[in-house]
C-alpha cells in the first residue's frame, strides 16, 4: 500500500512523461510534492522502484519510467517520445559485467567529507568500469572536502556507493543526518548513539542520536579524475 506522497509523486511522473516525454527533475518534483529538500524525492523514488511502480532506465540522467499504477497494478502507457529501454534479464541482475565493460551509474550530486552538505541533490550518470563495482545497485557522488583524507578519500574524488541502509562498525558509509544532509564518515553504533567519524585529525567525531542518523549505502569504491 502506497502513502500519499507515493501515490502524488507517480501519477506527477507519469503526467509529465504523458505531457513531455521526459520524466521531471528532483526540483521539479521536490516543488510539486511541497517537500523541503530534494533528499525526501530519492527515498520516495527508491520507495516506488523498490514496490515495482516506477525504475530508473539505465546510461540515461533524468530517466524514470512508470511501469504499473497503483490503482490497477497494470503496466503505465509509454510516452511516445521516450525510447524503449534495453534491460538484462533479471535472472542476471547480480552478475558482475566484464572486467573490460563501462556502464553509466546515476551520479546525485556531492556529498561532504567535512561538515555535512544536502547529498543527492540532482541525478545525471558516470561512466564507470564494471570491474569497481560488485553485486547490487549502486550510485556515485562528488566529495567535496578533506576530512576523510586519512582513508585516501580526497576532494574532487567520486565515492561509487552500494545502496544499502545497514553497515557494521567502522564501514565507510554515506549518512543521511536528520533527513536533510548527508556526509561520508567511518560509521560507529554505541547504543542509542551514533558517531560519524572523519579520518583526518583537524575534524573532531559527529555524534547524533541512532533515529538522526539513515545509512544510505556503503563505499564501494572511489573514481579520480586527473587534470
Amino acid at each position: 500500500m502506497l502513502t500519499a506522497k507515493q501515490h502524488e509523486l507517480i501519477r506527477f511522473i507519469q503526467q509529465r512523461l504523458e505531457d513531455t516525454g521526459v520524466s521531471p527533475s528532483f526540483e521539479e518534483m521536490k516543488e510539486a510534492l511541497d517537500l523541503k529538500s530534494k533528499s525526501g524525492v530519492h527515498r520516495l523514488i527508491s520507495a516506488l522502484e523498490e514496490r515495482g511502480f516506477i525504475r530508473r532506465l539505465p546510461n540515461r540522467a533524468r530517466a524514470l519510467e512508470v511501469i504499473r499504477q497503483p490503482e490497477d497494478a497494470t503496466p503505465a502507457p509509454r510516452a511516445s517520445a521516450a525510447p524503449t529501454p534495453i534491460v538484462p534479464p533479471a535472472a542476471n541482475a547480480n552478475t558482475p559485467e566484464p572486467a573490460n565493460d563501462v556502464i553509466a551509474i546515476p551520479l546525485h550530486g556531492r556529498i561532504a567529507a567535512g561538515a555535512p552538505i544536502e547529498a543527492l541533490e540532482g541525478q545525471s550518470s558516470l561512466p564507470v568500469p564494471a570491474a569497481l563495482l560488485g553485486p547490487g545497485e549502486h550510485y556515485a557522488l562528488e566529495v567535496s572536502g578533506d576530512s576523510m583524507v586519512e582513508a585516501g578519500i580526497f576532494d574532487g574524488d567520486f565515492a561509487l556507493v552500494r545502496r544499502t541502509n545497514t553497515a557494521r562498525d567502522g564501514e565507510i558509509v554515506v549518512a543521511l543526518v536528520k533527513g536533510e544532509e548527508a556526509t561520508l564518515k567511518y560509521l560507529h553504533k554505541d547504543g542509542s548513539l551514533v558517531r560519524l567519524d572523519p579520518a583526518n585529525a583537524s575534524y573532531d567525531p559527529q555524534v547524533y542520536g541512532a533515529g538522526d542518523v539513515e545509512v544510505q549505502g556503503k563505499l564501494a569504491g572511489l573514481l579520480r579524475r586527473y587534470h
